[in-house]
């Protein structure tokens, strides 16, 4: 006998903060520009070390079972922010008041309740525990941040990953590389060629996003400083070390193509080890392939949408095209660079029939090797908006009203889809310990064609029964 359909109940907050759950309406979630039930292939229980969020101005809304209509209450909606290694598939459904204050920049995943616990709409897409640390001590990391400062007080980086990364903004990354294991970030750039509407660390005066999460990086590292922090951490995580430039606390690194080509080859000329990765926007194909010359492994590439015009609305590029991303993947994967896309995951627009072509030829056509299904950190209605040309930025690539109308195939239906049409990807959520230089399964540039009609509709319909 089949076991019986999971249904979670409404989630709410009263003005004082206390989260309870109403059982006699059922959780709502939002995908896009529509309202539904979460489906059954979505929900799981909210993970360790996840946290949940009062949404300010939003009235929480359920589905009555008895007639089949939502009703939105009094009491205030409640997001849930999915741990790390976990990819939201739907937002809270609510009802937004006049002067409700845009929201800051995080995930919102739907939430319910259930059997005594909460439910979100989200999958876990990477194993990794690198971003856990519920079973270790803050002393210990504390300890560990007075003794790397004593031990190199000359070094600028060293002291702002942690001063300021780990002590001030607890970034996991920092965390890590102050515990000596996994993947250390290597931040270098104060410059950004692209003004994300999401930024984290920086915002135009005119942005309607009052806080920014974390500061941008105040001066330039030497090599030297560079070099320093990968050897210390070679000497300290001897299994899997990673490397990476292109940190939340910093603008582009290929702004700053000549030091991260110095600083790569310095580190590989000195016997370094390890995987080196630079997380970009992947803006200078030029640069890119200098670096794949210098010792790179790995670059992953941010991106919102494979749709020129959605990637366009977002990332708001300064003298670079989405022609010259693609170029860059291109130019890394003839040198042999392993390519991730960085996916900036909003469910109702991503997982969309349009979004997946346009994603699959991305992929395909350009080499990529990997997916990391990353959440979009920013308010769902006012990304919404801004993808759907609300704002007055409306192109004829993409009507206003088509984002309104496109169906949402869900998150799991979509990465089934996604790997029938490029067998070859790996998907997760962290940059991948690769070794000095990656084993590389995807086409190169050229070799993939998108299948015929016929053929994608049959492996959707694969896709849809798995």
């Amino acid at each position: 006998m089949a076991a019986p359909r999971l249904e979670p109940h409404l989630v709410m907050a009263d003005q004082s903060g206390n989260i309870y759950d109403d059982p006699q309406l059922l959780m709502v979630c939002r995908r896009g520009g529509q309202w539904g039930l979460p489906r059954p292939d979505e929900l799981m229980p909210l993970p360790e070390e996840s946290e949940l969020f009062l949404l300010p101005g939003r009235r929480a809304v359920g589905l009555n079972p008895e007639s089949g209509e939502t009703e939105v209450l009094e009491q205030l909606a409640v997001a849930a922010f999915a741990a790390p290694a976990h990819t939201l598939s739907a937002h809270p459904a609510y009802e937004s008041e006049t002067d409700a204050p845009l929201l800051p920049l995080f995930a919102y995943g739907a939430v319910g309740f259930a059997h005594g616990r909460f439910y979100v709409c989200a999958r876990k897409v990477d194993q990794d525990p690198r971003q856990q640390f519920r079973r270790i001590p803050r002393g210990r990391i504390e300890q560990n941040v007075r003794r790397l400062l004593r031990e190199h007080p000359d070094n600028r980086l060293i002291r702002h990953i942690l001063d300021n990364c780990v002590l001030r903004y607890d970034c996991p990354a920092a965390r890590n590389f102050a515990l000596g294991r996994y993947e250390a970030p290597l931040p270098t750039s104060r410059a950004c060629n692209a003004r994300c509407v999401g930024c984290i660390s920086a915002q135009d005066k005119d942005s309607p996003v009052a806080v920014t999460p974390q500061c941008r990086l105040a001066f330039t590292p030497e090599a030297a400083e560079i070099v320093e922090v990968m050897r210390l951490h070679q000497g300290r995580e001897t299994a899997t070390p990673i490397y990476s430039f292109g940190q939340g606390c910093e603008g582009d690194p290929l702004t700053n193509a000549d030091l991260l080509v110095e600083s790569v080859r310095l580190f590989r000329n000195g016997g370094g080890r390890g995987t080196v990765n630079c997380n970009t926007n992947a803006s200078h194909p030029e640069a890119v392939a200098r670096l794949a010359e210098a010792g790179l492994t790995s670059l992953r590439v941010s991106c919102n949408s494979a749709r020129e015009a959605l990637y366009q609305r977002y990332y708001r590029p300064a003298g670079y095209s989405f022609a010259d991303v693609r170029a860059s993947i291109r130019e890394a994967r003839q040198r042999g660079i392993f390519v991730s896309l960085n996916l900036l995951f909003f469910p109702g627009v991503t997982d969309t029939e349009e979004e997946l072509e346009a994603l699959a030829r991305l992929a395909g056509e350009n080499g990529v090797s990997m997916i990391q299904w990353r959440n979009l950190n920013i308010d769902p209605e006012w990304y919404f908006r801004l993808m759907s040309g609300r704002d007055g930025s409306a192109s004829p690539e993409i009507p206003d009203a088509a984002l309104d109308t496109a169906p949402s195939m869900g998150l799991t239906v979509f990465m089934k889809r996604l790997k029938k049409l490029c067998p070859w990807l790996r998907y997760g959520y962290f940059n991948p310990y690769l070794g000095d230089r990656a084993e590389i399964t995807a086409p190169l540039p050229g070799v993939w064609r998108m299948p015929e009609p016929e053929a994608r509709s049959a492996l959707g319909a694969a896709g849809a029964e798995e």
